[in-house]
């Protein structure tokens, strides 16, 4: 189904934008690619381009909307049009609010994971539009519930559902599709360990490991070329949090208790790795 396509990523250098970069190259699609990682992004593309694919990448930040200018035009350009574009590019924090030294994290936090989407939609939806294609939004279940130690994190995630809701009712009747994916804690993404601690430097190598719930790349990217092939509204992953919001809903006070517990445990973790 996507012989022929251009798709666009961004954090395409690791973790699951890589891992969904490779994952389209081997269903026959052409790749936009784009991250701030340019050794990361190299290796993503040259593994691409030894499926025979063409790619064109663009080293910048999603952060500032020149960058984001730039990759869309240079991928337009040479690989004729844009027919989805994937946001994985984010950032994460690990803190409780009161502890937080630097408040600059929730400024970064939603430039990055809001910003960053916005930038990239406002220059690629022309180019979209004109080949009926989608928009995909890696969000997170964060951005329905609120989880502690998260306050920026779950705030950039709620900005960008509530952006996507809204831009999906402008798009009605443009044949263009909008996928909002939710995932859970993803294994073997650099997320954790770039994520920013209370002093507003990352946590790096101290970062916890994740629980057996998480998920792992592949599983994560097969869930979601499944939902970009059906041209789905939404993806939560994995399939048992999708009660989740709805549970919210009835009784916030359960929702919040599995959420504090499951938080708790992630805590345990990372104190027996010390």
């Amino acid at each position: 189904m996507f012989d022929g396509q251009v798709v666009a990523i961004t954090g395409a250098s690791s973790g699951l934008g890589a891992t969904l970069a490779l994952k389209f190259a081997e269903a026959g699609a052409n790749l936009a690619l784009f991250a701030l990682d340019e050794d990361g992004l190299s290796d993503t593309a040259e593994r691409c381009r030894r499926m025979g694919r063409r790619v064109v990448t663009s080293a910048g930040d999603v952060g500032s909307p020149e960058d984001c200018e730039k990759w869309v035009d240079i991928s337009v350009s040479e690989l004729g049009g844009i027919d989805c574009l994937i946001a994985c590019a984010g950032i994460s924090m690990w803190a409780r609010f009161e502890e937080v030294e630097d408040v600059s994290i929730f400024r970064r936090l939603m430039e990055t994971n809001y910003l960053g989407i916005v930038h990239c939609v406002y220059y690629a939806l022309p180019h979209i539009k004109a080949r009926k294609g989608q928009i995909v939004a890696i969000s997170s279940i964060q951005g329905k519930i609120g989880v502690p130690l998260h306050t920026g994190y779950v705030a950039s995630k709620h900005a960008v559902q509530g952006f996507f809701e809204s831009l999906r009712t402008e798009l009605g009747g443009t044949d263009v599709n909008v996928l909002t994916v939710l995932p859970h804690w993803l294994r073997g993404t650099n997320l954790r360990k770039s994520a920013f601690g209370k002093s507003g430097g990352s946590l790096g190598s101290s970062s916890r490991k994740h629980s057996k719930d998480s998920v792992t790349l592949d599983d994560a990217s097969d869930a979601i070329m499944k939902a970009v092939r059906k041209r789905r509204r939404e993806l939560i992953i994995p399939f048992k949090l999708r009660l989740l919001p709805w549970l919210h809903l009835i009784n916030p006070r359960i929702v919040d208790y599995l959420v504090k517990r499951g938080v708790d445990k992630e805590e345990e973790g990372k104190a027996a790795d010390r």
